[in-house]
């Protein structure tokens, strides 16, 4: 597994309207490419955002990165909707599971 941290900040000046339909569309194609297991965000009090995504493979995580209708959003985002982000990629995290099964 790969594992995609990606913490960010938005301006405050941003279209939200814009941006959140920018995110959905991302969101559901990023579900169709090979090697997608997982994405889930959350806000934290103070505004920052931490979004994961899981992949296969560093190799699939990659290849998000460079789909050309997800390079021209990462793009978008940087000039109209980001303050700050940084981005971890994480190859073979060490993972611990604990389910109670009620």
């Amino acid at each position: 597994m790969y594992l995609v941290v990606f913490r960010n900040r938005k301006r405050r000046d941003i279209d939200r309207a814009a941006y959140d339909a920018e995110a959905a569309e991302m969101e559901q194609l990023s579900a169709r490419q090979p090697g997608y297991l997982s994405f889930k965000s959350y806000v934290a009090d103070d505004g920052e955002v931490v979004a994961l995504s899981e992949w296969d493979t560093r190799e699939a995580a990659r290849q998000w990165g460079r789909h050309a209708e997800h390079a021209a959003t990462k793009r978008r985002g940087v000039l109209q909707y980001y303050q700050s982000y940084t981005l971890f990629g994480c190859e073979d995290p060490v993972v611990h599971r604990f389910n109670r099964d009620d």
